[in-house]
């Protein structure tokens, strides 16, 4: 689905913050890059994104070349891309925050109406605040909001950027499940990079770590049970 091969890329023209790294994502696995502050997780997605254009490597997806091809068309190739910090507009109503997924197709109301059915058929709990401000939701269901927001798009790959940085244990567990049922319900696709070790092995099917911008570590999640082998710097 997803290959990102030897890829250089940084903030500053001289300065790159990944060196080499290269990263599989597998059709319909999640795939957890993980490691500590700093290494460059965050950077690997925007780069995959097209917000941060590489200096070396290449971005592949299903086996087409995407590194140049800007942010909006890749969402139209079926990238998505959920960010460390919540993306919802606080002000406006849950209904109203999922239909922002339907801009690319915003004047077809009878598919934004079917796409809006299909996910509070999947997310009863939207449905029933769908004319509540999503500002006054708990940060899991914030997460639900946006999760539903993307799938309005049929999105194939899911860029997942620290999903339960800032939430409680109970919300950050909804989000972890919301996570899995997306590649077990949907099919999907999912990168994710984050910090939280222990839940992202539960979920992930492959993982790599991070160290200082280059690839230390891959394998099947199951290869990852000794964390203090696995993670030790």
């Amino acid at each position: 689905m997803l290959d990102v091969n030897n890829l250089y890329v940084g903030y500053y023209k001289d300065l790159s913050i990944l060196q080499g790294v290269t990263v599989k994502a597998e059709k319909g696995k999640i795939t957890a890059v993980l490691g500590a502050n700093g290494v460059g997780k965050s950077t690997l997605l925007k780069a995959v994104y097209g917000f941060l254009k590489p200096t070396g490597g290449e971005v592949l997806l299903e086996g087409r070349n995407v590194t140049n091809i800007p942010p909006h068309q890749r969402v139209q190739l079926g990238i998505s891309y959920i960010m460390q910090q919540a993306s919802i507009f606080p002000w406006m109503t849950v209904e109203e925050n999922i239909q922002l997924g339907a801009w690319s197709f915003r004047k077809d109301k009878e598919r934004i109406r079917k796409k809006i059915d299909e996910n509070y058929e999947s997310f009863p709990l939207l449905k029933d605040r769908k004319k509540t401000q999503t500002g006054k939701l708990s940060g899991g269901m914030q997460r639900m909001v946006e999760i539903a927001r993307i799938l309005m798009s049929e999105p194939r790959l899911i860029l997942v950027d620290e999903p339960t940085a800032g939430l409680a244990v109970i919300a950050a567990r909804e989000v972890y499940h919301l996570l899995k049922d997306l590649k077990e319900e949907h099919k999907i696709t999912i990168l994710l990079v984050d910090q939280d070790i222990r839940n992202a092995l539960k979920i992930a099917d492959f993982v790599y770590v991070l160290d200082l911008g280059k690839n230390k570590f891959s394998g099947p999640s199951e290869e990852f049970t000794d964390l203090e082998k696995a993670f030790w710097v």
